[in-house]
């Protein structure tokens, strides 16, 4: 039987709740993630899926339902916990690459390990093995202006994995980029997938990036309206 690392029961997202203009964004979402699956949750423009991306990388809370992070009820963490949670379980890489402009592309790695409960000895080795593992080491020195929209993206992605995460969660990760880098990009996501066992959760609009995944979840109107293969 396979790991769950994400498993999700009739999670319910309601904004303003128990006013007059309250709004329900998720219906009743059911959801597991195995270790190891590179699953694509794809869905248009406000389909709720960046409010569930929200509750999946623990930084907003569910109005109702359970959600369980690696068999761990994340319900009963407090924030100290979830805080710690996003920082050491959790790789995000975001559409923007959110790199800090006054720090080299060195730096920006380090940033995760600034963050634990524990100086990590080497956080420099540490940061330049992440860097040379997306083929960035010569960049070390490199400001994100010095940067192109690739380049930062795999700084983002070298930054995201520095504490090992269970998973790596991306949204729209291509979704700044041009064709040419955004497949370059997902090259990556497969190389980390395929050779170190990640779990990759990718949210996308995208029917051709979601098609590269091995399970597509479709997400339409706060409700999962379907769950198959992809083509990978």
């Amino acid at each position: 039987m396979s790991e769950s690392v994400i498993r999700m029961e009739h999670i319910i997202k309601t904004y303003y709740e128990g006013k007059p203009n309250e709004l329900e964004i998720l219906h009743g979402i059911d959801l597991s993630v195995n270790k190891g699956e590179f699953v694509s949750i794809v869905g248009e423009s406000g389909s709720g899926k960046s409010t569930l991306m929200n509750i999946i990388g623990v930084l907003d809370r569910q109005t109702s339902g359970n959600y369980f992070l690696e068999e761990q009820d994340v319900n009963e963490m407090s924030d100290e916990v979830r805080s710690n949670i996003r920082n050491r379980r959790i790789g995000f890489v975001f559409q923007n690459f959110n790199l800090l402009p006054r720090a080299n592309a060195l730096k920006n790695v380090m940033v995760p390990l600034m963050y634990g409960e524990e100086k990590v000895r080497n956080a420099k080795e540490r940061a330049m093995e992440m860097l040379a593992m997306v083929d960035m080491a010569d960049r070390a020195n490199h400001r994100p202006n010095e940067l192109s929209g690739g380049q930062k993206q795999r700084v983002a992605i070298a930054r995201a994995m520095i504490n090992d995460p269970a998973i790596i969660l991306a949204d729209e990760p291509t979704g700044a980029l041009d064709s040419k880098t955004g497949h370059m990009v997902m090259d990556l996501f497969h190389r980390l997938h395929e050779e170190q066992g990640k779990t990759v959760v990718l949210i996308t609009h995208s029917q051709e990036l979601a098609a590269e995944t091995q399970r597509i979840v479709t997400i339409l109107d706060g409700e999962i309206v379907g769950d198959k293969g992809g083509g990978r």
